[in-house]
């Protein structure tokens, strides 16, 4: 992207963005807003600020480009909004997530051809794999561009992560940054209930990875750990940020519970939703 923004304009879509999200799955009564709020500020200031990609023509091989997986495809909502609101389809289309017949699945999918989705992702584990293979591809055909991709904690419960996080530091694919959206909390309950891992970064510095801790919920600081992950690739080793967010941030009764992963807010839930979320490039 060649404009830039300052940090308060990025502040603004974020707040915009996070309107959108619980009003697209008030509308359905079906979504994920809780990891999609938490992870808005991560996905504002990528497509917003950090990547550089081609918005129109949308391009499936994004040769030339930086790439974004979204491996946690349930918090398609953020994902949506986020490429909206930066241009890459018309932000009108958002009034579709959910319906008969929309481009706008409830996890993103390529039947439909929605510009900005590259894979089909929601069946948890395998964004990794694709996200490396892409980052392999580019260093092959002496692309310099940058491949991210997000995950969710509770995502590395699934085996095949590890199987990419051993094969991504093998092959030193080291234009590769992944994010884990450390918001400690997944559908059943809390990620240390469940299944827990306090030592994230060890492990993944065990298996040969560079490693970063950052606020997701803090537009400078996810900033400036984005310009300091970008200063380290090339390094021979991928870069995984461990991301701390809240569940639900920015709408105070849907904050740190699991509750709010995978259930939408009621009329009156909305109404109070909103007034905590300023509108500041107008409402879809």
């Amino acid at each position: 992207m060649s404009v830039k923004n300052t940090i308060n304009q990025l502040q603004d879509i974020s707040s915009q963005v996070r309107r959108d999200i619980v009003r697209m799955v008030h509308a359905v009564q079906s979504g994920h807003p809780g990891g999609s709020l938490g992870c808005t500020d991560l996905l504002v200031a990528l497509y917003h600020e950090v990547m550089d990609y081609q918005a129109k023509p949308f391009s499936m091989e994004g040769n030339g480009e930086d790439i974004f997986i979204l491996s946690n495809g349930h918090i398609s909502p953020v994902l949506y909004s986020t490429m909206a609101r930066a241009g890459i389809f018309n932000v009108a289309e958002l009034s579709t997530f959910r319906k008969l017949n929309t481009r706008l699945q409830g996890h993103p999918a390529t039947h439909e051809h929605l510009e900005g989705v590259r894979i089909a992702s929601g069946s948890l584990g395998q964004g990794l794999s694709v996200a490396t293979g892409i980052a392999l591809s580019k260093r092959m055909n002496n692309d310099p561009k940058t491949v991210y991709c997000l995950m969710g904690d509770g995502e590395l419960q699934e085996g095949q992560n590890w199987e990419a996080i051993m094969f991504a530091a093998h092959n030193k694919v080291d234009n590769l940054i992944a994010f884990v959206d450390f918001n400690g909390q997944q559908i059943d309950g809390s990620t240390e209930k469940i299944m827990g891992f306090t030592e994230m970064k060890n492990k993944f510095e065990a298996f040969g990875w560079q490693t970063l801790d950052m606020d997701g919920n803090n537009m400078e600081n996810v900033l400036s750990t984005l310009a300091q992950a970008k200063s380290m690739l090339g390094n021979g080793k991928p870069i995984v940020v461990k991301m701390k967010t809240e569940m639900g941030y920015g709408v105070d009764f849907m904050m740190g519970s699991h509750e709010w992963h995978g259930i939408a807010p009621n009329d009156e839930q909305l109404a109070r939703a909103l007034a905590q979320l300023p509108e500041t490039l107008g409402d879809y």
